[in-house]
């Protein structure tokens, strides 16, 4: 159970996706503007990553790995696509609101570089099937705290006197810098 808890740990906050890993930084820039839409985001994303990996490691370990383990890209692809065409439309049925906030990030999940880094890495680490779902919960865990950092840091932002060079864009990629930097404060915890 100590091991579970420290992949959770590790994924969540040492070794952050977003912030150590720098993975799906266009949704943490691009949705990170409204705590709601971070909000959504981080709970599709977070969805997206468990079963990801729930769905990823039996079809790693007992069709891809001993038949064509080079197909192993091609296999995650299809797999977190169709997990992201399911989470898409759910969100739309169940929140139409939620959805069109989300916008075009919504179905850049398929293609978000965290998830498929998810998939990946699992396999490099020989992850077991606890380990995994503890491993993709963490990293999904870790992208919404990500994000809800972001969202709540560009919301006061937006009420504060910025100095007109750092207004926009600039501001954003300081802000990202530095809590990323904060979090490799984190990687301290690693023996």
């Amino acid at each position: 159970m100590l091991e579970l808890i420290l992949v959770f740990i590790g994924a969540a906050v040492v070794n952050n996706f977003v912030l150590s890993y720098f993975l799906g930084i266009c949704p943490f820039i691009g949705v990170s503007n409204r705590l709601e839409s971070a909000i959504g985001m981080g709970m599709a994303t977070t969805f997206v990553m468990t079963l990801t990996a729930a769905i990823t490691w039996p079809v790693y370990t007992y069709l891809v790995a001993p038949y064509a383990p080079f197909t192993q890209y091609v296999a995650f692809i299809l797999v977190i696509a169709a997990l992201v065409q399911l989470v898409e439309m759910f969100i739309r049925k169940v929140s139409p609101a939620l959805y069109r906030a989300l916008g075009i990030y919504l179905p850049l999940i398929t293609t978000n570089c965290a998830v498929l880094g998810l998939a990946l890495l699992m396999v490099l680490r020989e992850y077991n099937y606890p380990q995994a779902l503890a491993f993709g919960f963490g990293a999904g865990v870790g992208f919404s705290a990500a994000l809800l950092l972001m969202a709540g840091i560009r919301e006061r932002l937006a009420l504060a006197d910025v100095p007109a060079p750092f207004r926009g864009a600039a501001i954003t990629l300081v802000t990202a810098g530095l809590l990323a930097l904060a979090f490799t404060g984190f990687s301290g915890m690693i023996k």
